[in-house]
């Protein structure tokens, strides 16, 4: 990965030079603590600082061409007082890319965030990052890759995608990407009446090496399906579902299917009370569809604004097969420079990992973190 981001920088490198003057300096600096008395290590405190550089050079009419650069510059410590610690910090490309902007479409190329989708918090189409929505500022890694994009006048519109040098895990990947092998795909999202309707493809090499019980393959050629339908109906509906099957027998890890139904509705209880129900079934298995080892997971998230600069905001969720389930509460205040956040959260003994985010640890039990963030 930082082979990758030296040669982008070398290749911006002349259009930074000529616009040094012009540049566009933005950022985003947070701390945090937090406290839960089950675990062994029960205070965190950590800070995070996100600078961006940007400039966009405009070309002929409706075109430009646009930099964007930023870093995840982070540290933290978890502690029992007087007792032992343990810290962990990095400094990390975050975001970097060029891009070509026309009026209907642009290209992109660099690290960057893949997105899409319409389910909210169990998305079976998470596959190239890892935001968790209880995290009000969506953290995520990205992925090195090209993608591009048409958007026709009827609001269909299609994506195109290579990536190469992503090996660590991501989405909901059971098995890392092999080394040196591109990995490619698209989107095609339609309009239909009262909604709108996504299908899309990936497909990768991956690797079995390391994995206990399983046969060891380097290359193991790996396609995704998905399909994504959402339909506003006096109440929003949708459908949201993946397949990603494997060309070698790896037992279980040779099939992955999940399913995701949802619905959400604003009540008009003061300044209106959103909530969002998401059910989803997900099977590994050795057999495409067979669907002997399910798990059902539902979760609820709710939002109610308390005033112009205040809001409360809950995400919920329950595994029926383990009978676990997560808690996290969030209160947020804008203050002029800078939000506050106090979240009440619960996490099981094994965290639903459908929803956690690689940047940070994994606490369990009950707990409270309070967060600044300022930006700049």
């Amino acid at each position: 990965m930082k082979s990758n981001l030296i040669v982008l920088t070398l290749l911006l490198s002349p259009f930074l030079g000529a616009a040094q003057d012009s540049l566009v300096f933005n950022g985003q600096l947070s701390a945090f603590g937090s406290y839960a008395p089950n675990n062994d290590l029960e205070i965190m405190l950590g800070g995070r600082y996100i600078p961006e550089l940007s400039y966009a050079w405009p070309m002929k009419k409706e075109v430009k061409l646009d930099v964007f650069a930023s870093a995840n510059i982070y540290g933290n410590t978890m502690f029992h007082p007087f007792d032992s610690s343990d810290w962990r910090g990095d400094l990390q490309p975050y975001r970097v890319w060029a891009r070509y902007l026309g009026e209907q479409f642009e290209f992109r190329v660099g690290l960057q965030k893949i997105d899409f989708g319409v389910a909210t918090v169990l998305r079976p189409l998470q596959w190239f990052n890892q935001v968790d929505p209880r995290d009000p500022l969506g953290i995520t890694n990205g992925v090195y890759a090209a993608l591009g994009r048409y958007y026709f006048l009827n609001n269909a519109n299609i994506w195109l995608w290579v990536l190469y040098g992503n090996d660590d895990l991501k989405g909901f990947e059971l098995m890392e990407t092999s080394s040196r092998v591109p990995e490619f795909g698209g989107r095609i999202q339609l309009p239909i009446p009262r909604g709108e309707i996504g299908m899309s493809y990936h497909h990768r090499n991956a690797s079995s090496e390391g994995i206990q019980g399983v046969d060891q393959y380097n290359k193991i050629p790996e396609n995704r399906y998905g399909l994504d339908v959402k339909w506003d109906v006096n109440i929003g509906l949708w459908l949201e579902a993946s397949h990603i099957h494997k060309s070698e027998n790896v037992g279980i890890f040779t099939n992955q299917t999940l399913l995701n139904i949802g619905m959400d509705y604003t009540f008009g209880v003061g300044s209106g009370l959103n909530v969002v129900v998401e059910h989803l079934i997900s099977s590994a298995d050795e057999k495409s569809f067979e669907f002997d080892n399910t798990n059902n997971a539902t979760a609820m998230t709710m939002s109610y604004p308390l005033g112009l600069w205040d809001n409360l905001s809950l995400v919920s969720t329950y595994n029926w097969e383990t009978s676990d389930m997560s808690f996290f509460m969030n209160l947020e205040h804008q203050f002029p420079k800078f939000a506050g956040y106090v979240m009440l959260f619960y996490n099981p003994d094994t965290p639903a990992s459908l929803i956690e985010n690689e940047i940070d640890y994994s606490i369990t039990g009950p707990g409270i973190r309070l967060m600044v963030v300022y930006n700049h």
